[in-house]
């Protein structure tokens, strides 16, 4: 039996399992999904469980079941790919004939003194519970800070104005304007919602140091009870340790197969990947579509294509709550109610699909 090894059950491993079960798997491929929880999670929803709006149960998905899936849970310690084993933090070792790198990112600092240590985070399910805990119990007219005005940032901070209007919020911006990448117009529609919310935005700011009730704004002094970091992310340490070249975000450079260069039986997917777009779900799901095709071929000794197409994404949605929001599709911007109803239908779709 070959084995097939995913590492990591987040957006891209579980498309790879949607493709190949319950009847596109090779009779002669069994596959062991690794991971430090014995489900699913929901990532693009975290801001909502930080911010106390949707319960844990909601971010979750079941992992799929089948006779030649196994479901090992840990922490990978280490991956060898020269004797094509993974290491689990309990010393258990997995060998596999083909892995997928799964293992998506965590907070990525820039070297900014004390944010590590005094700042909260929304990158994986434990630390968005903590958030949560920290939060909820904030006593009425307690600011927090929010850093990094990107998508995450941006849903966390809409979100937690409408948990807890009594809390003072400050979100932190390094650009001029929202989303500076996107159409004025877009840019415009959040800023209006955050002003009409009483959600201060710092534009231009650079955060240089962090302590536990003060943030420091160029040099600025800035008084938080509480500071929640969205503002970079990075391959998590197992990743950023593999042999092999890494672009500037430390990402693993991949073929066009998805492959190491120099492994056709190592593949990465999703924010451990270097590839000309964001980390998104959506790119992790387009990229595993990709994967699942290289290893059906190579598994039936196929012939590969000599260039893979170009993924194409389609777009991108935020919420601003649970009643506005905003979306950019196909060149177009959307705002408002019809924006967050589509977020919700993909979301509903997504768990219909998967759970």
């Amino acid at each position: 039996m070959k084995h097939l090894v995913l590492l990591g059950g987040g957006y891209g491993n579980m498309r790879v399992l949607l493709r190949l079960l319950p009847d596109k798997l090779p009779e002669d491929v069994k596959i062991t999904l690794i991971d430090r929880t014995p489900y699913h999670c929901l990532k693009t929803e975290y801001y909502a469980l930080a911010a106390g709006t949707a319960s844990d149960q909601e971010v979750r998905v079941s992992f799929p079941e089948h006779e030649r899936l196994e479901l090992k849970y840990g922490s990978v310690a280490k991956i060898d790919t020269e004797e094509s084993r993974v290491i689990l933090e309990d010393n258990t070792e997995v060998h596999y004939d083909d892995l997928v790198i799964g293992l998506g990112c965590e907070d990525k600092y820039h070297s900014v003194p004390g944010a590590d240590e005094h700042t909260y985070s929304i990158q994986s399910i434990q630390r968005s519970r903590a958030t949560y805990e920290r939060l909820s119990n904030l006593p009425s007219g307690s600011v927090v800070g929010v850093v990094g005005a990107g998508l995450s940032g941006i849903e966390l901070a809409s979100e937690l104005r409408e948990s807890r209007e009594d809390l003072k919020i400050k979100l932190f911006d390094r650009g001029e304007r929202i989303l500076p990448a996107f159409p004025q117009r877009l840019s415009n529609y959040v800023q209006k919602w955050f002003d009409a919310n009483n959600v201060e935005v710092v534009s231009n700011s650079n955060i240089t140091k962090v302590e536990p009730t003060m943030l420091y704004n160029h040099e600025e002094q800035i008084p938080v009870d509480v500071c929640v970091w969205t503002a970079g992310i990075q391959p998590v340490k197992v990743v950023r340790d593999l042999p092999g070249e890494k672009d500037s975000s430390n990402r693993v450079v991949i073929s066009q197969y998805h492959n190491l260069p120099d492994n056709e039986h190592v593949y990465v997917v999703g924010d451990c990947a270097s590839l000309p777009f964001a980390p998104s779900a959506q790119l992790a799901e387009e990229q595993a579509e990709q994967i699942v095709k290289v290893l059906l071929a190579r598994w039936k000794t196929e012939e590969l294509p000599e260039q893979m197409p170009k993924i194409k994404l389609k777009g991108f949605m935020g919420s601003l709550g649970k009643k506005q929001g905003f979306a950019y599709l196909a060149d177009r911007t959307v705002t408002g109610r019809i924006a967050r109803l589509l977020k919700s239908g993909v979301l509903w779709m997504y768990k219909y699909h998967n759970g």
